[in-house]
């Protein structure tokens, strides 16, 4: 394994890798708990390291998005990082970014939504989201979050796919707190990513038009092009991940991760950093002859539909935990996605969905082992399969 471990903040640990992977427009505009990132790279700029790149301040995050947009047709390698309302600001933009097949990337440091306000982690809104033809790859530590924003520059850029991508980090869990971290190194980093030289560029000598007017009879095929293009990504995801543990010698499974899945009777689904609170529970679990086991999704747009039937086909439940709600719908975003993958299959595996952590309400081991305990009861009884607040305090309602 390449690199020496050095203890930094999870905020730092991302912005230098932005810093390596030369990008030469960053556009910057503070929101808890991303602003720490943005306050390394202007350091960063301030002192000449990222040479041949432009740092813009800017009024808000609709104006951020918008600037990379510009910059992005030029053919600039361009980076952004945001929270909670101001990724939503960004909502009109975000489709904008994506129909234009721009690859811009962007940090999104997950953190609950308003009203009520939170600065608190949840993946409210990034999952808001989902539909916008964005990328969507969400890490479980500093150290994967670190080596995912290179990976992801490398998968955005790639010219079979061409779509922005968000890289998704727990708030003040990861971006705030100090871990052992082997940053990425500048020349293995030059090895893994290779210049930017898009195909299409706003150019005055070779006059385009990016973004125009689609009437009926051509609009349906940019939106088939476009989820295409997320079609290839899941090859190219697990190509990146490849390459990268060729050069650095880290590995974080692609598309997904399963820990201890390969016999489980009962699999865990998960995203972002509680997966390392359920790895704790897990090992504790087996030690008493439980046969419980966890996949770790990474990529969640596009969504590894193939992958996930694969690894739940010999399970005999399946148990999804979300730190997010559709409100009408009651139940958590990689619930449905995992019934509706599982749907019109060969596979007759129930699943069970639990919602937590909303507004950073701790996820203690005490209550994934409830949920373990209620996956258990729901196999020895044939129970109703339905979706669940974990931690809902009924005294407050």
């Amino acid at each position: 394994m390449s690199g020496k471990m050095t203890v930094v903040e999870g905020s730092y640990a991302v912005a230098h890798s932005v810093k390596v992977c030369r990008p030469n427009v960053i556009s910057a505009y503070p929101i808890t708990p991303q602003t720490h990132i943005v306050e390394d790279l202007s350091q960063f700029m301030a002192d000449g390291k990222i040479p041949n790149c432009e740092y813009i301040n800017v009024e808000s995050e609709f104006s951020a998005l918008s600037t990379l947009v510009g910059a992005s047709a030029t053919g600039a390698r361009t980076y952004s990082s945001t929270s909670s309302q101001g990724l939503e600001l960004m909502h009109e933009v975000l489709f904008n970014a994506s129909g234009m097949r721009l690859p811009i990337v962007m940090t999104v440091v997950n953190r609950a939504v308003s009203a009520p306000i939170s600065i608190w982690n949840d993946h409210q809104d990034s999952i808001s989201q989902r539909d916008t033809g964005w990328i969507q790859l969400y890490a479980e530590n500093i150290q994967e979050m670190s080596d995912m924003t290179a990976q992801s520059f490398k998968i955005a850029e790639d010219k079979d796919v061409m779509l922005p991508a968000m890289v998704c980090m727990d708030g003040f869990i990861l971006s705030h707190v100090f871990e052992p971290v082997i940053l990425l190194e500048q020349e293995l980093t030059d090895e893994f990513l290779p210049t930017y030289d898009p195909e299409h560029v706003l150019d005055t000598r070779n006059p385009l038009s990016f973004g125009t007017f689609a009437d009926p009879s051509t609009y349906t095929e940019f939106r088939y092009l476009q989820q295409k293009g997320m079609d290839v990504a899941l090859g190219k995801i697990e190509k990146a991940a490849e390459d990268f543990k060729t050069i650095f010698g880290r590995y974080y499974g692609g598309l997904i991760e399963p820990y201890m899945a390969e016999d489980a009777e009962i699999l865990l689904m998960a995203m972002g950093s509680v997966v390392g609170t359920i790895k704790d529970v897990i090992d504790k679990a087996r030690s008493q002859g439980i046969k419980v086991g966890l996949i770790k999704v990474r990529t969640f747009r596009p969504f590894p539909v193939e992958v996930i039937r694969s690894a739940v086909s010999n399970a005999a439940i399946v148990v999804t935990l979300d730190k997010n709600i559709s409100i009408g719908l009651n139940e958590g975003a990689l619930f449905t996605e995992v019934k509706s993958c599982l749907y019109n299959s060969d596979i007759n595996v129930p699943v069970m969905g639990f919602m937590l952590g909303h507004g950073g309400r701790d996820i203690p081991m005490s209550t994934i082992q409830m949920i373990i305990d209620k996956a258990a009861q729901a196999i020895k009884s044939g129970i109703k399969v339905e979706s669940e607040y974990a931690d809902l305090r009924g005294e407050l309602l």
